[in-house]
């Protein structure tokens, strides 16, 4: 019996991953560093705790790890009050699911970002809670930011279902104990042995329905 529904936001509500590539290698590039497509693909799913130090460990960029998290975000915050990526469908797929559910969001995004993305879609009424990967001690794929936010539900981690995107995610909610909806990322799909881990898979938020969360 399902009794919680927890989304991602990166890849799930938003299309972001391709402006999250493009800020990061603006950035790393213009401090000297080194970037390429594998290092987009390690830094999926981290914490802003863990990508900032892996583009000042791996990426040879001199700034703190603090600071580099602090100027990404804010130059992400920016661009998203320019024009908020949202996906098709989101904003409709989390009233949905709110009517019947108490929603949260487990986000590897940086809190500043979570509250800029919900303020500005009108969302932040549909999420009772939401946790920040930065929050916990570990980013996804541990499980750690899935449970935090079943814990702040009130709600065990097997009586939720996850929304996710990515490879890391899925393994994620999955790591926490949580029925797993992937809806896969086009830009950055994840890898079969993760995709076969989820127990729905959908093409795109319209088709999910109340019904095919409460029967995943």
């Amino acid at each position: 019996m399902i009794e919680a529904v927890i989304f991602d936001l990166d890849g799930v509500l938003l299309r972001t991953e391709e402006l999250w590539d493009e800020v990061r290698e603006r950035f790393v590039r213009e401090r000297g560093g080194r970037y390429d497509g594998a290092a987009q693909r390690a830094m999926m799913g981290m914490s802003s705790v863990e990508w900032s130090r892996f583009i000042h460990d791996e990426l040879g960029v001199d700034e703190p790890p603090e600071a580099i998290s602090r100027e990404v975000a804010g130059l992400l915050e920016e661009r998203y009050r320019e024009r908020l990526p949202l996906i098709p469908g989101a904003v409709e797929a989390a009233q949905r699911l709110a009517a019947h559910w108490p929603l949260a969001l487990a986000s590897s995004s940086n809190r500043s970002l979570i509250d800029a993305a919900l303020e500005l879609s009108g969302l932040a009424t549909c999420f009772r809670v939401t946790v920040s990967s930065e929050e916990v001690a570990r980013g996804k794929p541990s499980p750690d930011v899935y449970l935090e936010a079943a814990r702040r539900l009130g709600v065990g981690a097997d009586r939720c279902a996850a929304v996710e995107d990515s490879h890391s995610g899925i393994r994620s909610a999955k790591a926490a104990g949580m029925r797993v909806i992937a809806i896969p990322n086009p830009s950055y799909p994840p890898d079969e042995e993760a995709l076969a881990g989820a127990d729905v898979v959908l093409a795109s938020l319209d088709e999910l329905a109340p019904s095919v969360v409460a029967s995943a």
